[in-house]
């Protein structure tokens, strides 16, 4: 990508029920590049999926199917840009659902095909760790900030890790789950619960009003490690529904929320000393839940530390952020590449 010169990124996401794309217009720098979004389409299939009480893949890709050339086309009326005018397809490869991905994947490789678009394959999770950074135009932050290193925790409902950013371009995961991701917790223990669909943020709307006068465990959280396990915390929820069923669900909901906070915030902090970070960022779906954020903001100003967290619209699954880790991939050097070799992988590592 040229220095000074603008570039606007098509990108496409479907790894698991919003078919979303966005129009992006990059400007690469000697630092990072600047990205402003043009437009950014989502179509929700949570109504779709609410009677089934979760996301039942082969459904998820027939909407795609339906969706994805009506929003990607909103997407280019809405940025007030053409086919012609894009420089390069962004897609999500992976980590996801198959079916869905393979829709995603299948119409990316043929508009590149029929548009001669060079098409770049994005890692759904880079998606995630990147999100973060569009705080930096935001913050018209200096290109000589002293960000790194920087400790980064991506918490959704699929995943959980703690990625350490040497750089812009340097990055390696400490640690992850061993079981169920903190997403993932959230909703079971709203099924549990009998809590509509999507639960994870119905249980942090019942947490609010909590005032429980008991606890529930922090699994691994003494641990010298950077993993995680969240099975034992839903578990200790359907015990304690089994011998206290009287207990209301705030107060289920705000201990729940409390323990699963605490484990999250103590680990990223403990990276944040052992590798000397001067940021922490936070990304993903369980990104978006206000008591994370804020104990978050308050740890981080007591270090002096800089926060980064994406707006709530980056957090869900959404095609900004792809475009926005494309813009950084071709920063860093990474080539777009030949449709033909480009398949859309369920178990994609970041």
């Amino acid at each position: 990508m040229a220095t000074n010169n603008k570039k606007l990124i098509l990108a496409i996401e479907t790894s698991c029920d919003e078919t979303a794309a966005a129009v992006l217009e990059v400007v690469d720098d000697k630092k990072w590049p600047t990205i402003r979004t043009l437009s950014s389409v989502i179509n929700s299939q949570v109504k779709l999926h609410s009677k089934f009480g979760g996301v039942v893949p082969e459904v998820a890709a027939r909407a795609h199917v339906k969706n994805i050339l009506p929003v990607v086309q909103k997407a280019l009326a809405a940025s007030r840009s053409t086919l012609a005018a894009i420089s390069y397809i962004a897609v999500t490869q992976g980590p996801g659902l198959i079916p869905s991905l393979i829709v995603g994947v299948e119409f990316a490789k043929a508009l590149s095909f029929a548009t001669g678009k060079p098409l770049i394959p994005v890692n759904h999770m880079l998606g995630h760790l990147y999100s973060p950074f569009s705080q930096l135009n935001a913050r018209r932050l200096p290109l000589d900030a002293k960000l790194f290193p920087m400790i980064s925790l991506i918490v959704s409902g699929g995943h959980t890790m703690i990625v350490l950013m040497k750089n812009i371009k340097d990055y390696k995961v400490l640690g992850q789950t061993v079981d169920d991701a903190a997403g993932e917790a959230f909703d079971k223990v709203a099924k549990l619960l009998k809590l509509p669909y999507p639960g994870g943020p119905e249980v942090s709307k019942l947490a609010a009003d909590g005032k429980p006068d008991f606890v529930f465990p922090r699994p691994m959280i003494h641990n010298k490690n950077y993993d995680f396990s969240f099975s034992g915390l839903k578990t200790a929820v359907l015990y304690h529904l089994r011998d206290f069923p009287k207990t209301k669900h705030a107060d289920i909901c705000k201990a729940f929320q409390d323990a699963a906070v605490d484990v999250l915030v103590t680990k990223t902090m403990r990276a944040a000393k052992e590798f000397k970070a001067r940021s922490i960022s936070l990304s993903g779906g369980v990104a978006a839940n206000k008591s994370l954020r804020e104990m978050f903001g308050l740890k981080t100003k007591d270090l002096r530390l800089n926060f980064f967290v994406p707006p709530q619209k980056l957090c869900t699954d959404n095609a900004e952020m792809i475009g926005i880790a494309a813009a950084f991939m071709l920063h860093n050097g990474i080539k777009p590449k030949n449709p033909l070799l480009v398949k859309a992988d369920s178990n994609l590592e970041l």
